[in-house]
């Protein structure tokens, strides 16, 4: 029998998105609500006449409920032990255990793996971990107790939430290590037969732009010979990726001193320092001053211009900016690797942009390829939500 869990009770008629298995609950559905219910609780949704809908995580919040479970069950132990295991299952299944040239993968992605607010990345053993709720940062010790039942050699833990959970609310946490099985300090790991220096304490997301990998694979598969400019640079991901496919000239660019620096550090790390430059510079300032038809391909790959639904006209104004400058610069014939990872852009209104972009250069444009996010980064069919990162290859003539 579950435990006797605090309630919130919907209106008539406004249980639909969770009969469609929708894993949030907005404000806006809940007629009443337990009293005493604090942020991160685990609660009970009923329906109007008091029929059981689903288990989640109170948030004082519009999103006032994240569901973890449609089933009548415990939020417990075994519930972790459960779910973070079919994670692991699905990696296994998907060659990312398997796969000798990579061991950096995302091993739990949020709403896609059925755990919303928490995020789990792998580095050859290594993990860090983001709680996005004060429900998940709450149910610290039965996740961390499942990652280590589920993978017994895991070297560390290392928990990196202090920028991630909600700014208006009055739980925090502090970036640390919470299980610790050896002296390094730092992390080197490997993917596509490239090696990284991870920037775990101070780097964006959990240090490394892991749902990258596949397309930094293609852009290694199109290098040859090329003169490549990486913009949004970060730590060289896709710097890294274009050296390795024989590209004669790399240029990295990042607002970040630290990120180049780092960036340096990886080109090093895989012997490819005489053939790249890095610059800490402004990218549109950049974008404005560079000649011509030098580079061959171009990375376009910013950090999220909108974080919410409010801020996409500003955002699609910074993606036209940036993208109708690369455009007009670029080589006759060349590509254009283009991104946008913010949730609250479209894949619609991002391609949208990017016709008005061709339109304004007034040269021909095709779209070579679509990018999606990667087999590890799963979307849960009932949460189109879960589709963040849009990415395009463009063949400008």
């Amino acid at each position: 029998m579950q435990k006797d869990y605090r309630r919130l009770i919907l209106y008539p008629n406004k249980d639909k998105s969770i009969l469609r298995k929708h894993p949030w609950l907005f404000s806006g559905a809940v007629d009443l609500m337990d009293e005493e219910i604090e942020e991160g609780d685990i609660v009970n949704i009923l329906s109007s006449d008091n029929q059981y809908l689903a288990t989640g995580y109170f948030q004082n919040d519009t999103i006032i409920a994240k569901i973890l479970s449609f089933e009548k069950e415990d939020i417990d132990q075994d519930f972790f032990d459960r779910k973070i295991k079919q994670a692991i299952d699905y990696r296994k299944m998907m060659g990312f255990f398997s796969d000798r040239t990579t061991n950096i993968f995302r091993l739990v992605y949020s709403e896609g793996d059925f755990l919303p607010g928490l995020i789990v990345d792998y580095y050859d053993n290594n993990l860090v971990i983001q709680f996005h709720s004060v429900g998940m940062l709450k149910m610290q010790d039965l996740i961390v107790n499942s990652l280590l039942k589920n993978l017994p050699k895991t070297k560390t833990i290392f928990n990196k939430s202090s920028s991630t959970l909600p700014r208006k609310g009055k739980v925090f946490s502090k970036d640390e290590f919470i299980y610790k099985n050896t002296e390094d300090e730092y992390f080197i790991a490997k993917e596509n037969n490239c090696k990284y220096l991870i920037d775990f304490r101070q780097g964006q997301k959990t240090g490394f732009f892991i749902d990258q990998r596949d397309n930094r694979k293609l852009l290694s598969s199109l290098s040859k010979d090329k003169i490549v400019l990486n913009a949004f640079g970060y730590t060289g991901g896709f710097s890294v990726s274009a050296l390795k496919g024989g590209a004669t000239e790399v240029e990295t660019l990042d607002i970040s001193k630290r990120a180049i620096e780092i960036c340096d550090k990886n080109v090093e790390l895989n012997d490819f320092t005489t053939n790249h430059k890095s610059k800490v510079v402004d990218v549109m300032d950049y974008l404005n001053e560079i000649e011509n038809d030098k580079y061959d391909i171009i990375i376009l790959d910013p950090p999220a211009f909108a974080k919410h639904n409010k801020d996409v006209r500003q955002a699609l104004k910074g993606y036209r900016e940036i993208n109708t400058k690369a455009m007009e610069k670029i080589k006759k014939g060349g590509l254009l690797f283009t991104f946008s990872c913010s949730q609250a852009v479209s894949k619609d209104d991002f391609l949208t942009m990017l016709f008005s972009c061709a339109a304004n250069v007034n040269r021909n444009v095709r779209i070579a390829r679509k990018l999606p996010q990667p087999f590890d980064h799963p979307q849960s069919i009932f949460h189109p939500e879960g589709e963040y990162l849009k990415g395009f290859v463009l063949q400008v003539e």
